[in-house]
C-alpha cells in the first residue's frame, strides 16, 4: 500500500479483530502475522485477543494501520473461501459495517477501496429493511431478497442493484454451465438453432418470439444495468429506491424465468 492510512481507534479495532478471528485458527494467526511482518505479542490466548495487541503494537509503534489492513487483505482473501464463499461474505459484510465509519470497503476481490462514510448502521439497516419490504410487497423472487442487507446499502441502492443483476448472470451459468459472460452468455445458451435452456417447447413460432425475446430482454438488463453498474463509479451513477426496486423487480422476472427453464445439452 503505497498510502498512509490513519490509526483505527481501539473500539473500532477490537470489534474489527473480533471478526477476523472468528475466521482463523491459531495457527493461521501464527502465520499471517509472520507473512504480514507484524509482532507476535501474545503467542497464546483468545485469537481476537491475540490479534488486537499484536495490532496495538503496530499501531502504537507506526502510528498507521496499513500493516494491520493488509494482515486482513491476507487473511480474508476469496482464496481462502473457494470450498466456503457464504463464510466469505459473511465475514466481509460484518467487517464493511464497521470499515464504512472510516470510509473504506473491503471489495469482493479481498482489496480495500475507498467508501463514502456511513453515518449510522441503524440508517442503513433502516433503509435495508424499507426496501425488504417493498420488494415482498411485489412478491418478488427470493434470490433477489438477499440482496437487501445493510452493508449494501451505507451508502445508496448502488450495490443492491448491482449485485442483484449479477446474480442473473450466475443463474445462467449454473444452470447451463456455460462460463462465458454478458451478451456472449445470452447468445451461446439461449441460441434459436442450438440452444443450451429453453423456456418453452420451442416448437411453434410463438416459442420461438417468445424465447427469441426473453434472450433479447436479457442481454438489454446486462447492458443497461449489470455493464453500467460493474464499469461507472458509484458516484457517476446514481440511483433512487424506486429505480432500484424496479430492477430488482426485473431481474426477479429473469430468475422465475429461468427456474423453469431446461437444460437440453
Amino acid at each position: 500500500m503505497s498510502k498512509q492510512f490513519p490509526y483505527i481507534q481501539p473500539n473500532v479495532l477490537e470489534s474489527i479483530c473480533k471478526i477476523v478471528g472468528g475466521t482463523l485458527t491459531n495457527t493461521e494467526i501464527d502465520k499471517y502475522l509472520a507473512d504480514c511482518k507484524l509482532k507476535n505479542v501474545e503467542p497464546v490466548g483468545t485469537k481476537w485477543k491475540r490479534l488486537y495487541n499484536s495490532f496495538v503494537e503496530y499501531q502504537n509503534r507506526t502510528r498507521i494501520s496499513n500493516g494491520i489492513l493488509i494482515f486482513i487483505q491476507t487473511s480474508i482473501h476469496p482464496t481462502r473461501f473457494i470450498s466456503d464463499k457464504e463464510s466469505f461474505e459473511n465475514a466481509r459484510s460484518e467487517l464493511n459495517k464497521i470499515f464504512s465509519f472510516i470510509e473504506l470497503e473491503l471489495a469482493d476481490n479481498g482489496k480495500f477501496r475507498n467508501a463514502a462514510k456511513a453515518n449510522t448502521i441503524s440508517e442503513a439497516e433502516q433503509r435495508a429493511t424499507s426496501l425488504t419490504s417493498k420488494l415482498k410487497d411485489r412478491n418478488v423472487h427470493n434470490d433477489i431478497l438477499k440482496f437487501c442487507k445493510a452493508e449494501l446499502l451505507v451508502n445508496n441502492y448502488f450495490h443492491a442493484v448491482f449485485e442483484s443483476t449479477k446474480s442473473v448472470a450466475d443463474k445462467i451459468r449454473d444452470l447451463s454451465e456455460e462460463t462465458k459472460d454478458g451478451s456472449e452468455l445470452v447468445d451461446s445458451v439461449f441460441s434459436i438453432r442450438n440452444p443450451i435452456l429453453i423456456i418453452n417447447n420451442l416448437q411453434t413460432e410463438t416459442d420461438k418470439s417468445e424465447h427469441k425475446g426473453f434472450a433479447n430482454l436479457l442481454k438489454g438488463f446486462f447492458g443497461m444495468f449489470r455493464n453500467t453498474t460493474a464499469h461507472a463509479p458509484k458516484i457517476k451513477w446514481t440511483i433512487n429506491e424506486q429505480d432500484a426496486l424496479d430492477v430488482m423487480s426485473m431481474a426477479s422476472l429473469c430468475h422465475r424465468k429461468l427456474d423453469s427453464a431446461t437444460k437440453i445439452r
